[in-house]
């Protein structure tokens, strides 16, 4: 990254306020601003930095008034968390545009088709009759089975496994340790107290632009397909278990885990270590907070929270109430010693 701050306002539809030939060729915190370095300022709780960065170029909102002298050039924007992303990720593409041809050693099957500008690292393996499309990356170690679909600028990271069977949509990511298609937690008790293995051969579907984090897992259908619908973004380790269903741009935070066969809708946000049972329907524009239970079906536009999770409103009273116990106790205690001695007065 080598850009003038002119070049990055109108890559941006900026407005420059200082030097606008000011050369940058890193990012940086704006805390930790180096000379050479774009930063940004996008949570007004960190503008005190921006009076002492040394970072030479600094993004900022159209509407930030600076209340004293500024030495970094800054570039106005409309949203400059949005408009750092949106650097990052030329970065990143940038960088990824590098990496093309096939390392050796590899493996690819003779019936498998792979697309243009493809990369496939060292000790990569891809099946038989298998589509690889076109600008894709496989880093090494990856393991991609037979009869599996790729779209076009899908990155795949080191150590991922695509089983069998299973397609994956265009402009996807699937980072390091990632598991697709791995076998549904099905198994059936018999008499004599051990559990008999239920095939599962049904296979996984992620649609186009979905990315999932380090180590999650993506469980196949036991019949059928799991699927994970256009935009969906996951974090690490998620475990989504076999013919589940996540809406289109839904997120799900760390640790997640989504039993079998339940159908999460569309734009939900879902915080780290929430655990759903099996079989429930989420409705679309659901908020759940971090480490909840959810043990029943939700309806579009809740927001809910605890263990078991219900309507955060009522969990947030329910919470405070329970805060209070130690104190209401000993008003209790207190109470019923004074009522004895009405009792006993009485008599």
């Amino acid at each position: 990254m080598n850009f003038k701050a002119k070049d990055i306002a109108a890559f941006l539809n900026g407005e420059v306020d200082g030097n606008g030939d000011v050369e940058v060729t890193n990012v940086s915190k704006i805390e930790e601003g180096k000379p050479g370095t774009l930063a940004f300022l996008a949570n007004i709780k960190y503008e005190s930095f921006i009076y002492s960065t040394l970072a030479s170029v600094v993004l900022v909102n159209k509407s930030f008034v600076p209340k004293n002298k500024i030495n970094a050039t800054l570039i106005k924007v409309e949203d400059a968390y949005e408009s750092f992303a949106s650097l990052l990720d030329l970065y990143v593409q940038s960088k990824s545009s590098a990496k093309t041809g096939i390392e050796q050693p590899s493996f690819i099957d003779t019936s498998a088709s792979t697309g243009e500008d493809i990369y496939v690292g060292a000790f990569a393996y891809v099946g038989k009759n298998t589509k690889i499309g076109n600008n894709v990356k496989i880093y090494p170690q990856v393991h991609i089975g037979d009869n599996v679909t790729v779209g076009d600028n899908c990155i795949i990271y080191a150590g991922v496994k695509i089983y069998d069977d299973c397609v994956i949509g265009s402009s996807c990511i699937l980072h390091a340790g990632v598991v697709i298609g791995s076998d549904g937690f099905g198994f059936a008790p018999q008499k004599d107290d051990i559990y008999k293995k239920i095939p599962q051969i049904g296979n996984v579907v992620l649609e186009d632009n979905v990315e999932i984090g380090a180590n999650s897992t993506v469980d196949c259908g036991t019949m059928g397909s799991t699927i994970i619908r256009k935009g969906v973004k996951l974090d690490n380790l998620v475990q989504v278990a076999h013919n589940c269903e996540i809406g289109e741009n839904t997120v799900i935070a760390a640790l997640a885990g989504i039993s079998g066969s339940s159908k999460i809708g569309k734009n939900c946000q879902i915080g780290g270590q929430v655990g759903f049972a099996g079989h429930l329907t989420i409705g679309d524009d659901v908020l759940i907070g971090a480490q909840s239970g959810v043990s029943k079906s939700v309806k579009s536009n809740e927001m809910i929270f605890g263990s078991p999770a219900f309507n955060l409103k009522d969990c947030m009273k329910s919470i405070s109430i329970y805060k209070n116990l130690p104190e209401l106790r000993g008003e209790v205690i207190q109470l019923q010693k004074e009522i004895k001695l009405l009792k006993k007065a009485e008599n």
